[in-house]
Protein backbone atom coordinates (compact mmCIF):
# COMPACT_ATOMS: atom_id res chain seq x y z
CA UNK A 1 0.00 0.00 0.00
CA UNK A 2 1.15 3.41 -0.98
CA UNK A 3 2.15 5.54 2.02
CA UNK A 4 1.69 9.03 -0.07
CA UNK A 5 0.07 9.92 -3.51
CA UNK A 6 1.04 13.40 -4.85
CA UNK A 7 -1.32 13.69 -7.83
CA UNK A 8 -0.43 16.55 -9.93
CA UNK A 9 -3.24 18.07 -11.82
CA UNK A 10 -1.52 21.29 -13.47
CA UNK A 11 -2.06 23.51 -15.25
CA UNK A 12 -0.89 23.17 -18.40
CA UNK A 13 1.57 26.13 -19.83
CA UNK A 14 2.83 25.98 -15.92
CA UNK A 15 6.57 24.50 -16.47
CA UNK A 16 3.98 20.82 -16.30
CA UNK A 17 6.75 19.73 -18.96
CA UNK A 18 10.00 20.81 -17.36
CA UNK A 19 8.88 19.32 -13.99
CA UNK A 20 7.75 15.73 -15.91
CA UNK A 21 11.06 15.50 -18.04
CA UNK A 22 12.87 16.08 -14.69
CA UNK A 23 10.85 13.44 -13.29
CA UNK A 24 10.64 10.80 -15.81
CA UNK A 25 14.26 11.02 -16.86
CA UNK A 26 15.27 10.27 -13.17
CA UNK A 27 12.69 7.43 -13.04
CA UNK A 28 15.01 4.99 -11.82
CA UNK A 29 16.69 7.40 -9.25
CA UNK A 30 13.39 8.41 -7.63
CA UNK A 31 12.35 4.55 -7.80
CA UNK A 32 15.97 3.44 -5.55
CA UNK A 33 14.82 6.46 -3.01
CA UNK A 34 11.19 5.38 -2.42
CA UNK A 35 9.22 7.45 -5.23
CA UNK A 36 7.37 5.47 -7.50
CA UNK A 37 5.99 7.02 -11.06
CA UNK A 38 4.17 4.37 -12.35
CA UNK A 39 3.31 3.03 -15.37
CA UNK A 40 4.47 5.46 -18.14
CA UNK A 41 3.74 8.87 -19.24
CA UNK A 42 2.06 7.71 -22.11
CA UNK A 43 0.02 5.14 -19.56
CA UNK A 44 -0.87 8.08 -17.40
CA UNK A 45 -2.26 9.98 -19.81
CA UNK A 46 -4.14 7.94 -21.40
CA UNK A 47 -5.60 6.92 -17.70
CA UNK A 48 -6.11 10.78 -17.23
CA UNK A 49 -8.69 10.22 -20.89
CA UNK A 50 -10.03 7.33 -19.19
CA UNK A 51 -10.91 9.59 -15.40
CA UNK A 52 -12.41 11.97 -17.83
CA UNK A 53 -13.85 10.27 -20.09
CA UNK A 54 -13.39 12.68 -23.05
CA UNK A 55 -15.06 12.36 -26.49
CA UNK A 56 -11.46 12.71 -27.88
CA UNK A 57 -10.06 9.03 -25.56
CA UNK A 58 -8.28 6.63 -28.30
CA UNK A 59 -9.84 4.18 -29.48
CA UNK A 60 -7.11 1.92 -29.45
CA UNK A 61 -6.13 3.49 -25.56
CA UNK A 62 -5.21 0.66 -23.37
CA UNK A 63 -4.70 1.91 -19.99
CA UNK A 64 -7.18 3.19 -17.26
CA UNK A 65 -7.46 5.31 -14.50
CA UNK A 66 -8.10 1.84 -12.15
CA UNK A 67 -5.21 0.41 -13.81
CA UNK A 68 -2.91 3.34 -12.77
CA UNK A 69 -4.26 2.96 -9.39
CA UNK A 70 -3.52 -0.57 -8.87
CA UNK A 71 -0.04 -0.15 -9.89
CA UNK A 72 0.60 2.95 -7.48
CA UNK A 73 -1.42 1.02 -4.60
CA UNK A 74 1.59 -2.04 -5.00
CA UNK A 75 3.90 0.71 -4.14
CA UNK A 76 5.02 0.73 -0.35
CA UNK A 77 6.92 4.68 -0.56
CA UNK A 78 5.56 7.49 -1.80
CA UNK A 79 4.02 8.25 -5.62
CA UNK A 80 3.42 10.61 -7.77
CA UNK A 81 1.11 10.90 -10.90
CA UNK A 82 1.48 13.89 -12.90
CA UNK A 83 -0.72 15.17 -16.01
CA UNK A 84 -1.66 18.53 -16.58
CA UNK A 85 -5.28 17.17 -18.07
CA UNK A 86 -6.02 15.93 -14.86
CA UNK A 87 -6.91 19.87 -13.74
CA UNK A 88 -9.64 19.58 -16.34
CA UNK A 89 -11.79 17.23 -14.25
CA UNK A 90 -14.91 17.88 -12.90
CA UNK A 91 -15.63 17.83 -9.25
CA UNK A 92 -17.31 14.26 -9.63
CA UNK A 93 -14.24 12.61 -11.44
CA UNK A 94 -11.69 13.97 -9.20
CA UNK A 95 -13.91 12.47 -6.23
CA UNK A 96 -13.77 9.47 -7.68
CA UNK A 97 -9.89 9.79 -7.86
CA UNK A 98 -9.53 10.52 -4.80
CA UNK A 99 -11.31 8.02 -2.91
CA UNK A 100 -9.82 5.20 -5.62
CA UNK A 101 -6.37 6.30 -4.09
CA UNK A 102 -7.68 5.41 -0.36
CA UNK A 103 -6.31 4.47 2.04
CA UNK A 104 -3.29 6.19 0.78
CA UNK A 105 -2.11 9.93 1.80
CA UNK A 106 -3.70 11.77 -1.12
CA UNK A 107 -1.89 15.39 -1.51
CA UNK A 108 -2.96 17.20 -4.53
CA UNK A 109 -0.93 19.77 -6.33
CA UNK A 110 -1.68 22.39 -8.60
CA UNK A 111 0.62 25.36 -10.10
CA UNK A 112 -0.86 28.68 -11.09
CA UNK A 113 0.73 31.69 -13.37
CA UNK A 114 -0.51 34.68 -14.09
CA UNK A 115 -3.09 35.27 -16.49
CA UNK A 116 -1.44 37.94 -18.88
CA UNK A 117 0.97 35.17 -19.98
CA UNK A 118 -1.34 32.49 -19.57
CA UNK A 119 -4.36 33.11 -21.66
CA UNK A 120 -2.01 32.95 -24.75
CA UNK A 121 -0.30 30.29 -23.62
CA UNK A 122 -3.62 28.97 -23.06
CA UNK A 123 -4.67 29.19 -27.01
CA UNK A 124 -2.00 28.25 -28.48
CA UNK A 125 -1.94 24.57 -26.36
CA UNK A 126 -5.82 24.22 -27.21
CA UNK A 127 -4.82 25.19 -30.83
CA UNK A 128 -1.84 22.57 -30.84
CA UNK A 129 -4.30 20.10 -30.07
CA UNK A 130 -6.69 20.22 -32.79
CA UNK A 131 -8.62 23.82 -32.01
CA UNK A 132 -10.07 25.72 -34.70
CA UNK A 133 -11.43 28.97 -33.08
CA UNK A 134 -9.75 32.34 -33.28
CA UNK A 135 -8.07 34.03 -30.48
CA UNK A 136 -10.76 36.60 -30.24
CA UNK A 137 -13.51 33.94 -29.91
CA UNK A 138 -11.26 32.64 -27.39
CA UNK A 139 -10.78 35.67 -25.38
CA UNK A 140 -14.40 36.72 -26.27
CA UNK A 141 -15.98 33.77 -24.51
CA UNK A 142 -13.86 33.68 -21.14
CA UNK A 143 -14.34 37.39 -20.77
CA UNK A 144 -18.04 36.49 -20.72
CA UNK A 145 -17.44 33.44 -17.77
CA UNK A 146 -18.20 31.16 -20.76
CA UNK A 147 -15.20 28.08 -21.69
CA UNK A 148 -15.40 25.77 -19.39
CA UNK A 149 -12.17 24.35 -21.07
CA UNK A 150 -10.11 27.24 -19.94
CA UNK A 151 -11.50 28.03 -16.20
CA UNK A 152 -11.24 24.20 -15.14
CA UNK A 153 -7.58 24.55 -15.60
CA UNK A 154 -7.14 27.24 -13.67
CA UNK A 155 -5.77 27.44 -9.95
CA UNK A 156 -8.99 28.38 -8.64
CA UNK A 157 -11.61 25.97 -9.78
CA UNK A 158 -8.72 23.23 -10.21
CA UNK A 159 -8.48 23.69 -6.13
CA UNK A 160 -12.12 23.47 -5.70
CA UNK A 161 -12.49 20.31 -7.81
CA UNK A 162 -9.65 18.53 -6.48
CA UNK A 163 -8.62 19.89 -3.48
CA UNK A 164 -11.71 20.09 -1.90
CA UNK A 165 -11.41 16.01 -1.52
CA UNK A 166 -8.54 16.45 0.56
CA UNK A 167 -7.68 18.04 3.89
CA UNK A 168 -6.34 21.53 3.76
CA UNK A 169 -2.74 20.70 4.80
CA UNK A 170 -2.77 18.41 1.47
CA UNK A 171 -3.30 20.90 -0.82
CA UNK A 172 -0.75 22.26 -2.57
CA UNK A 173 -0.85 25.70 -4.76
CA UNK A 174 2.97 26.42 -6.43
CA UNK A 175 3.21 29.76 -8.28
CA UNK A 176 5.19 29.80 -11.39
CA UNK A 177 7.94 32.38 -10.74
CA UNK A 178 8.32 35.28 -12.51
CA UNK A 179 10.16 36.00 -15.97
CA UNK A 180 13.91 36.40 -14.98
CA UNK A 181 13.88 34.08 -11.63
CA UNK A 182 16.20 31.31 -11.60
CA UNK A 183 15.61 28.38 -13.87
CA UNK A 184 15.89 25.58 -11.32
CA UNK A 185 13.32 27.71 -9.23
CA UNK A 186 10.02 26.25 -9.99
CA UNK A 187 11.73 22.79 -10.12
CA UNK A 188 12.87 23.20 -6.54
CA UNK A 189 9.36 24.21 -5.14
CA UNK A 190 7.92 21.19 -6.68
CA UNK A 191 10.74 18.59 -5.02
CA UNK A 192 9.97 20.37 -1.60
CA UNK A 193 6.16 19.61 -1.70
CA UNK A 194 6.86 16.24 -2.76
CA UNK A 195 9.61 15.33 -0.36
CA UNK A 196 12.41 14.47 -3.51
CA UNK A 197 15.55 15.36 -1.51
CA UNK A 198 18.08 18.23 -2.99
CA UNK A 199 20.44 16.94 -5.58
CA UNK A 200 19.08 12.78 -6.36
CA UNK A 201 17.87 13.78 -9.97
CA UNK A 202 19.85 14.97 -12.33
CA UNK A 203 18.61 18.03 -14.32
CA UNK A 204 19.52 18.58 -18.06
CA UNK A 205 19.88 21.82 -19.40
CA UNK A 206 17.09 22.21 -22.15
CA UNK A 207 16.12 24.50 -24.63
CA UNK A 208 12.92 26.46 -23.44
CA UNK A 209 9.30 25.04 -25.05
CA UNK A 210 9.58 27.53 -27.76
CA UNK A 211 6.16 29.25 -28.32
CA UNK A 212 4.84 29.99 -32.29
CA UNK A 213 5.00 33.68 -33.60
CA UNK A 214 1.30 35.10 -34.27
CA UNK A 215 1.76 33.90 -38.27
CA UNK A 216 2.90 30.34 -36.97
CA UNK A 217 0.38 29.66 -34.65
CA UNK A 218 -2.35 31.41 -37.30
CA UNK A 219 -1.39 28.60 -39.98
CA UNK A 220 -1.29 26.03 -37.76
CA UNK A 221 -5.19 27.05 -36.94
CA UNK A 222 -6.17 27.39 -40.25
CA UNK A 223 -4.85 23.62 -40.86
CA UNK A 224 -6.62 22.18 -38.10
CA UNK A 225 -9.68 24.12 -39.91
CA UNK A 226 -9.06 22.43 -43.33
CA UNK A 227 -8.27 19.04 -41.84
CA UNK A 228 -11.81 18.22 -41.34
CA UNK A 229 -12.71 14.54 -39.89
CA UNK A 230 -8.84 13.30 -40.62
CA UNK A 231 -6.67 12.58 -37.22
CA UNK A 232 -9.81 13.57 -34.63
CA UNK A 233 -8.03 11.63 -32.03
CA UNK A 234 -4.97 13.42 -29.75
CA UNK A 235 -2.22 10.40 -30.30
CA UNK A 236 -2.53 10.49 -34.00
CA UNK A 237 -2.70 14.27 -34.32
CA UNK A 238 0.11 14.40 -32.10
CA UNK A 239 1.76 12.09 -34.00
CA UNK A 240 1.15 13.24 -37.40
CA UNK A 241 0.82 17.17 -36.97
CA UNK A 242 2.86 18.07 -34.15
CA UNK A 243 5.94 15.54 -33.79
CA UNK A 244 6.40 16.02 -38.13
CA UNK A 245 5.43 19.47 -38.54
CA UNK A 246 4.81 21.52 -34.98
CA UNK A 247 7.86 20.57 -33.66
CA UNK A 248 10.93 19.66 -36.31
CA UNK A 249 9.08 22.94 -38.62
CA UNK A 250 7.20 25.63 -37.16
CA UNK A 251 8.79 26.12 -33.97
CA UNK A 252 12.25 25.80 -35.99
CA UNK A 253 11.00 29.19 -37.79
CA UNK A 254 12.02 32.94 -36.97
CA UNK A 255 8.44 33.27 -34.58
CA UNK A 256 9.50 36.97 -34.71
CA UNK A 257 5.90 38.21 -34.77
CA UNK A 258 4.86 37.63 -31.02
CA UNK A 259 1.18 37.40 -30.01
CA UNK A 260 -0.37 37.84 -26.86
CA UNK A 261 -3.94 40.03 -25.38
CA UNK A 262 -4.50 43.73 -26.46
CA UNK A 263 -3.50 46.48 -24.04
CA UNK A 264 -7.58 47.15 -23.87
CA UNK A 265 -7.68 44.09 -21.87
CA UNK A 266 -5.27 44.64 -19.30
CA UNK A 267 -7.79 46.67 -16.82
CA UNK A 268 -10.06 43.48 -17.53
CA UNK A 269 -6.79 41.26 -16.80
CA UNK A 270 -5.56 43.00 -13.70
CA UNK A 271 -9.67 43.29 -12.26
CA UNK A 272 -9.69 39.34 -12.74
CA UNK A 273 -6.51 38.87 -11.09
CA UNK A 274 -7.20 40.47 -7.89
CA UNK A 275 -10.49 39.02 -7.63
CA UNK A 276 -8.64 35.40 -8.38
CA UNK A 277 -6.13 36.80 -5.63
CA UNK A 278 -8.64 37.36 -3.11
CA UNK A 279 -10.02 33.60 -3.53
CA UNK A 280 -6.87 32.28 -3.18
CA UNK A 281 -6.15 34.17 -0.40
CA UNK A 282 -9.26 32.52 1.47
CA UNK A 283 -8.87 29.11 0.21
CA UNK A 284 -6.96 27.70 3.16
CA UNK A 285 -3.78 26.01 1.30
CA UNK A 286 -0.17 25.74 0.95
CA UNK A 287 0.76 28.20 -0.85
CA UNK A 288 4.84 27.44 -2.37
CA UNK A 289 6.00 30.62 -3.83
CA UNK A 290 3.72 33.71 -3.39
CA UNK A 291 0.38 35.08 -4.68
CA UNK A 292 2.11 37.90 -5.60
CA UNK A 293 3.48 36.04 -8.86
CA UNK A 294 -0.08 35.82 -10.18
CA UNK A 295 0.15 39.37 -11.04
CA UNK A 296 1.34 40.13 -14.50
CA UNK A 297 4.60 41.82 -14.99
CA UNK A 298 5.69 43.68 -18.38
CA UNK A 299 2.53 44.46 -19.65
CA UNK A 300 2.92 45.32 -23.07
CA UNK A 301 1.37 45.60 -26.37
CA UNK A 302 1.55 42.71 -28.76
CA UNK A 303 -0.53 42.06 -31.93
CA UNK A 304 -3.33 39.44 -32.11
CA UNK A 305 -3.13 36.37 -34.55
CA UNK A 306 -5.97 37.17 -36.05
CA UNK A 307 -4.69 40.42 -37.60
CA UNK A 308 -1.99 38.32 -39.50
CA UNK A 309 -2.52 39.03 -43.23
CA UNK A 310 -2.66 36.92 -46.37
CA UNK A 311 0.55 37.70 -47.50
CA UNK A 312 2.22 36.73 -44.17
CA UNK A 313 0.40 33.78 -43.75
CA UNK A 314 1.57 32.78 -47.61
CA UNK A 315 5.11 33.81 -46.95
CA UNK A 316 5.17 31.46 -43.33
CA UNK A 317 3.68 28.47 -45.70
CA UNK A 318 6.11 28.36 -47.83
CA UNK A 319 8.95 28.07 -45.08
CA UNK A 320 7.02 25.81 -43.60
CA UNK A 321 7.21 23.43 -47.07
CA UNK A 322 10.61 24.20 -47.25
CA UNK A 323 11.37 22.81 -43.57
CA UNK A 324 8.82 20.10 -43.98
CA UNK A 325 11.38 19.35 -47.21
CA UNK A 326 14.74 19.94 -45.12
CA UNK A 327 12.88 17.52 -42.62
CA UNK A 328 12.02 14.91 -45.19
CA UNK A 329 15.75 14.71 -46.11
CA UNK A 330 17.22 14.33 -42.54
CA UNK A 331 14.98 11.41 -41.97
CA UNK A 332 15.90 9.24 -45.18
CA UNK A 333 19.57 10.12 -43.83
CA UNK A 334 18.91 8.69 -40.66
CA UNK A 335 17.18 6.00 -42.26
CA UNK A 336 20.00 5.10 -44.45
CA UNK A 337 22.66 4.99 -41.58
CA UNK A 338 20.74 3.40 -39.67
CA UNK A 339 19.89 0.11 -42.64
CA UNK A 340 23.72 0.63 -42.98
CA UNK A 341 24.67 0.12 -39.78
CA UNK A 342 22.36 -2.76 -38.99
CA UNK A 343 23.97 -4.45 -42.26
CA UNK A 344 27.67 -3.91 -41.14
CA UNK A 345 26.38 -5.49 -37.67
CA UNK A 346 25.22 -8.35 -39.53
CA UNK A 347 27.86 -8.94 -42.02
CA UNK A 348 30.24 -8.39 -38.61
CA UNK A 349 28.33 -11.26 -37.10
CA UNK A 350 28.25 -13.80 -39.69
CA UNK A 351 32.15 -13.88 -40.44
CA UNK A 352 32.92 -13.68 -36.85
CA UNK A 353 30.40 -16.75 -36.27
Amino acid sequence: MSRRVFVHVGAPKTGSTFVQNVLWRNRERLRRAGILLPATRADQDQAMTDLRQVPWRDPDATWTWDMLVEQAAKWPGDVIITNEGLGGATAAQAARAVHSLAPAEVHVIVVGRDLWRTLPSMWQENVKSRSVGSFETFLSAIERGKNDAFWNHTANRMLRHWGDQVPAERRHLITVPPPGAPHLLLWERFAGVTGIPEGLCEIVEEPANRSLGAVEIELLRRLNRQLGDRFPYRTPYRRNVLQHLVGPVLKQGSNELRFGIGMERAGWILDLTEQRIKELEEYPCHVVGDLDELRPAGMTETVSPDVVTDSQMLEAAIEALIGMIGYADGLHERAHRNLVTRIKGRLTRRFVG
